[in-house]
């Protein structure tokens, strides 16, 4: 038995009459029992027309007192003008009977066409034709098709922007009914088109993919998407009603998307909308049709810390002005290999700061992170991850990764927290130009906390806003080499310009090494020794 109430028989007799399917009968009834939508739709609509045909209820008549517009009901929602003639004879046999198709003229064909379908509607017989185990195994075959390796499924409906439309007009269709009933039926309470779909479709597409959960967010996205050429222009009048609703823009292929069209029901009074539009809609004779089934894996994260010991070689590919600077990056030495394993279409790199091209990372690397768009693998074992891991290893001598690991999105957020805060350690080799002693840069060991003024450095001054940023030299050390050249250790905070530091930038890094010594001073050589974030785990060896 349908979860049906006394109160729903008006708006059942409204609908059948309008041709709707069983299904968005169910939904504009507010039915939100699943089990109703899963059983087939010739069955429901049996139930909805015993529900209607009680002759003892009134509420079953119309205000006229007779039972003619049931049977009108039945008569639509089977497509027969005359249902006791089908008790009689079997449908081949009328046909031999009526008039030859021949005499009637091709207007008078397509108007009788139009009235004998069974197309809802409301859903362009979406609801109809694409609710059955037969529709939801071609679903399934084309996701097997795409060789995706994956733990869930959560299935998304894309939907012509003119069935908001129909079901707008079927609601005022209904509103009046029900009004004069002292009934109330708010149009947010409709049971979405999408859910009902999902509800009867999702089940048997996880069945034919062996039983795979399905959820509402993450995993596997299989989208299907539907369209009906033949009623795109029930939208059209909207744009005159409500321009400001329908702007063109780059991406778009349309203006009438499907927000566009809800924003301008919104805004649309009852009396302008039956103005421009039939209430109920008009039949069509012609179902929606799937254009096919896209599938989208959830972004994949990957993390781990890296070693660059290479001068000439930047974190990132080096393009200047479309032509590339240097044979290849850390992101594309990493990447390649990263990409290969999981089969992903692309991937966005990130790290814990950057280093300049001609400065390594060395001690215990640099924490990185990256999104994998689209990866048709979600998961390797431990061992897999560590093989991939010394792939990425023995493939150039420049780059060196250790702790190797899947993390959350949410993971990924530690990477950046507070990295301003953290502290970094780097040794420099550092030119002076008067000779010196190693008496003369003893006093730098005992420099602690030291406070920068850094304007904006005028090498990153094309990218970076012009501002001015104090950092802090939390502590240094000096290692006499020559008279002309000493190592300088120094532990700072993060974001500190190390080689501004050391040569002043003319004057844009306050207070620098060439004040302190009295002496210009310049930057031969830098490591970054360790950056101090404690992400992601350490991974043992």
């Amino acid at each position: 038995m349908l979860p049906l109430k006394e109160k729903d028989k008006p708006i059942v007799q409204k609908l059948l009459s309008a041709g709707c399917c069983a299904r968005c009968i169910l939904r504009f009834c507010c039915t939100r029992v699943q089990a109703a939508y899963r059983q087939p739709e010739q069955e429901t609509l049996k139930e909805l027309l015993a529900f209607i045909s009680n002759p003892q209820d009134p509420a079953a008549l119309e205000s006229n007192g007779d039972n003619k517009s049931h049977d009108a009901a039945v008569s639509e929602s089977t497509g027969d003008n005359n249902p006791h003639d089908a008790a009689e004879d079997p449908p081949s046999k009328r046909a031999k009977l009526e008039p030859s198709e021949t005499t009637a003229g091709s207007e008078e064909k397509e108007e009788d066409a139009a009235a004998k379908s069974r197309v809802c509607v409301v859903c362009l017989g979406i609801l109809q034709e694409f609710c059955d185990t037969a529709q939801a195994v071609k679903i399934a075959e084309a996701v097997k098709a795409e060789k995706y390796e994956f733990d869930s499924v959560m299935c998304s409906v894309s939907l012509p922007a003119q069935l908001c439309v129909r079901e707008h007009s079927c609601w005022l269709h209904v509103k009046k009914e029900v009004r004069d009933k002292i009934l109330v039926l708010d149009k947010d309470d409709i049971i979405p088109l999408k859910e009902a779909f999902k509800w009867v479709v999702q089940g048997l597409v996880s069945k034919g993919l062996g039983g795979v959960a399905m959820v509402n967010k993450g995993g596997l996205e299989v989208g299907v998407e539907f369209t009906h050429e033949a009623t795109d222009a029930d939208c059209h009048f909207l744009a005159s009603v409500c321009p400001d609703c329908f702007k063109p823009g780059k991406k778009k292929q349309s203006v009438f998307t499907r927000m566009a069209v809800v924003k301008a029901l919104e805004k649309i009074s009852e009396a302008k909308f039956l103005k421009h539009y039939p209430c109920p809609p008009t039949r069509t004779s012609s179902c929606c049709s799937l254009q096919g089934v896209q599938c989208l894996h959830v972004s994949l994260f990957i993390a781990g810390r890296y070693n660059k010991f290479s001068r000439t070689l930047p974190q990132t590919p080096w393009l200047i002005d479309g032509e590339r600077r240097m044979e290849s990056s850390v992101e594309e030495l990493i990447g390649a290999s990263v990409l290969s394993s999981f089969r992903a279409e692309g991937f966005n790199f990130s790290s814990s700061g950057r280093e300049d091209v001609d400065v390594r990372t060395l001690g215990n690397g640099r924490p990185f992170a990256m999104e994998l768009l689209n990866p048709h693998r979600s998961r390797l074992s431990r061992a897999e991850m560590k093989q991939l891991q010394e792939t990425i290893n023995e493939s150039s001598d420049k780059i060196r990764v250790r702790d190797l690991q899947i993390v959350s999105r949410d993971a990924m957020s530690r990477m950046k927290e507070g990295e301003e805060e953290k502290t970094k350690s780097y040794t420099a080799l550092v030119w002076t130009r008067k000779p010196i002693q190693s008496d003369d840069i003893i006093f730098i060991d005992d420099i602690k906390e030291l406070t920068l003024d850094q304007k904006t450095p005028l090498r990153v001054l094309h990218r970076r806003a012009l501002a001015v940023r104090q950092r802090v030299v939390h502590s240094m050390s000096a290692r006499f080499l020559d008279q002309h050249h000493f190592h300088l250790e120094l532990k700072t905070q993060a974001g500190t310009y190390i080689k501004e530091f050391v040569h002043g930038d003319f004057g844009r890094t306050k207070p620098n090494l060439c004040e302190l010594l009295q002496t210009d001073t310049d930057i031969l050589e830098l490591d970054v020794e360790s950056v101090d974030v404690d992400w992601p785990p350490a991974i043992p060896e």
